[in-house]
C-alpha cells in the first residue's frame, strides 16, 4: 500500500518561494503518472504538474516558469519548486500517484 506524505507549505509574501516535497512510502509503481494537484476554497482541484512513467513533466499554463517538478527516485520522493509566487497560487497542495493522495500542504501567499 502505497502511502505520500506532503511538506513544505506556509505563509510566504508575493514573489517569494517555497519548495514541497513529497515521500511515497511503500511500493511506487512506475506505470503511474506522479504529480501536484492543488485545490482553492470553493474550487476544483487542479493539476499544478506531474511527471510521465517516460520521465515527461507537464505544466498548467499557470505556473509555467515559475514552478520546477523534480523527482529523487532513491528517496521516493518528488519535489515542487515554487517560485515568484503569487496570491493566486494559494491553495492546498495534494501529491498523487494514481489512485493515492498525500494529505496535502497549504500553501498561503500573502502580503
Amino acid at each position: 500500500q502505497v502511502q505520500l506524505v506532503e511538506s513544505g507549505g506556509g505563509l510566504v509574501q508575493p514573489g517569494e518561494s517555497l519548495r514541497l516535497s513529497c515521500v511515497a512510502s511503500g511500493s511506487i509503481s512506475s506505470f503511474y503518472f506522479m504529480g501536484w494537484y492543488r485545490q482553492a476554497p470553493g474550487k476544483q482541484r487542479d493539476l499544478v504538474a506531474q511527471i510521465t512513467p517516460g520521465d515527461k513533466i507537464n505544466y498548467h499554463d499557470s505556473v509555467k516558469g515559475r514552478f520546477t517538478l523534480s523527482r529523487d527516485n532513491a528517496k521516493k520522493t518528488i519535489y515542487l519548486q515554487m517560485n515568484n509566487l503569487k496570491p493566486e497560487d494559494t491553495a492546498w497542495y495534494y501529491c498523487n500517484q494514481g489512485p493515492v493522495w498525500g494529505q496535502g500542504t497549504q500553501v498561503t501567499v500573502s502580503s
